[in-house]
């Protein structure tokens, strides 16, 4: 059995979503980042860096208990235990692990501090709005060209890397983001949302 740690957070749902892809079975146990329940000994205990989301696998590869944490750790844990979600071109392999990382280092972390500038920040802050708004439109910018002419990131292969990059797309709109300026995007975007392990994964944990 895996049992995921996580929160409705793109990087929590990231794992959710490549679970349902991968029809794994699987239990949540809600890690509410509100009220700090990230904060608690026995998650600590998992993630000394406490953040989610957090994979239990009572099965790992030598056959016990293995704990993964970093979303996209997780994500290629999961795409190599079973053997999807992850091309085995080694070109495309490469593709969608470098369209990972810019998801890890870029999508994440910029959008993140739109998200947190925008609506939760105690002030306004005017230069961090406008320096991460700006940053977040030159990302988006990045994966529309990327976008021209692929179905998916890497190419013709669905992988972890789209997986990864569409939870903080789905929140454009907390990101002051229009997606009809990046129509690479907006029609990427469209073809993930209709994918039904995409929609239940994007309600985990509920």
């Amino acid at each position: 059995m895996i049992t995921l740690h996580t929160w409705a957070t793109p990087n929590g749902r990231k794992v959710s979503i490549a679970l349902e892809e991968l029809g794994l079975d699987y239990e949540t146990r809600a890690i509410d980042i509100t009220r700090k329940d990230q904060f608690a000994p026995d998650f600590a205990a998992l993630n000394p860096n406490n953040k989610i989301p957090v994979l239990v696998d009572s099965e790992g590869p030598d056959g016990h208990p293995f704990t993964v944490i970093e979303s996209g750790a997780i994500l290629i844990y999961l795409a190599e235990k079973c053997g999807r979600l992850l091309p085995t071109d080694a070109r495309e392999r490469s593709e969608a692990l470098q369209w990972l990382m810019f998801q890890m280092g870029s999508v994440g972390p910029m959008l993140g501090q739109i998200h947190h500038f925008l609506r939760f920040a105690p002030d306004v802050i005017p230069y961090a709005i406008d320096r991460y708004s700006r940053e977040g439109a030159r990302i988006y910018g990045v994966l529309n060209t990327r976008l021209k002419g692929r179905d998916w990131l890497a190419g013709s292969t669905y992988s972890i890397a789209d997986i990864a990059t569409y939870p903080w797309i789905a929140r454009h709109e907390w990101q002051g983001i229009d997606l009809a300026r990046f129509p690479e995007v907006q029609r990427w975007s469209q073809a993930m949302a209709a994918r039904p392990a995409v929609q239940r994964g994007m309600e985990i944990p509920q």
